[in-house]
């Protein structure tokens, strides 16, 4: 038997898919997962096996991987965080075990060669990249892999989250906009939603439309867009953005090229104006706000 699945989150080509959807889908051969880890402060999902290839995701630092497939130095599979599947070069995972103890809660984080701010960096990691600890001096962690990052700069994995996504999203004003990023170097508008929201412990899907269908409850909203909340989570046809005020809406968007805010009706009269554009398809309201 087969039927109809997203190609997005569900790990089945016509060759291969997950052994676990044998009676959902037709391949050639099934195969079971093994878990990696990302060894890299990101490493791109594409669609298909080449650097060229459209990035549709990404994994950030210590995030896993199920792998089903390694050929030609990529690996096919599907990422743990939100489930998306595609291909990511295999240098830049491991079959590395430890379960991570730590989550980076900095914007961004410097991994120095040495428990020392002058000592030659390492890497940069973002917001939400995952950290096994394995040693402390000092004010710093020291992680298996990763360097040694300043203590202030990361939070227990199993810690407390903040409570206020529209104030995480305002930590990444001025990010630039990339398709398929969601890392401070470069994001677009569902990583922006995702990274605020997995820092607050919420789980969330990769794009819009999953958003969309799956985050909080719908809020009722007239002509005028009156009676929205700081929070509020605003969508048209493959966008979408966090309400600040009533007002003011932060998003990551390929007209400022970057993470802006503005007045949602601005917002809102262009995207509505353009040629791919739309009218505002629903707004939802996160539980507890």
């Amino acid at each position: 038997m087969s039927v109809k699945v997203d190609p997005r989150v569900t790990p089945a080509r016509p060759d291969l898919a997950a052994a676990e959807l044998k009676e959902v889908v037709s391949a050639d051969r099934y195969a079971d997962p093994v878990r990696y880890t990302c060894t890299v402060a990101s490493a791109a999902i594409r669609r298909a096996p080449g650097d060229t290839a459209p990035m549709d995701d990404q994994l950030l630092f210590g995030q896993a991987m199920d792998v089903y497939e390694i050929s030609n130095g990529w690996a096919w599979g599907q990422a743990r965080a939100d489930n998306y599947v595609g291909y990511v070069r295999a240098d830049q995972i491991s079959d590395f075990a430890q379960a991570p103890t730590h989550r980076v809660s900095a914007l961004r984080a410097i991994a120095f060669s040495e428990p020392d701010l002058k000592s030659p960096p390492l890497g940069l990691y973002s917001m939400n990249c995952r950290i096994v600890a394995q040693s402390r001096e000092g004010r710093y962690v020291g992680g298996a892999g990763a360097g040694w990052i300043f203590e202030g700069h990361l939070a227990p994995l199993n810690g407390p989250r903040p409570s206020d996504h529209a104030a995480v999203a305002e930590r990444f004003l001025g990010a630039p906009y990339l398709w398929g990023g969601k890392e401070s170097l470069g994001l677009d508008c569902s990583g922006l939603v995702q990274m605020a929201l997995t820092a607050c412990g919420h789980a969330c899907p990769r794009d819009s439309d999953q958003q969309e269908a799956s985050l909080g409850a719908p809020v009722e909203f007239d002509a005028a867009l009156s009676g929205l909340q700081r929070g509020d989570l605003v969508f048209w046809k493959g966008h979408v953005g966090i309400m600040l005020d009533p007002d003011l809406l932060i998003h990551a968007n390929a007209h400022h090229m970057e993470t802006a805010v503005e007045p949602l009706a601005e917002a809102q009269d262009r995207i509505a104006s353009r040629p791919r554009g739309g009218p505002i398809t629903s707004i939802r309201r996160l539980q507890g706000r």
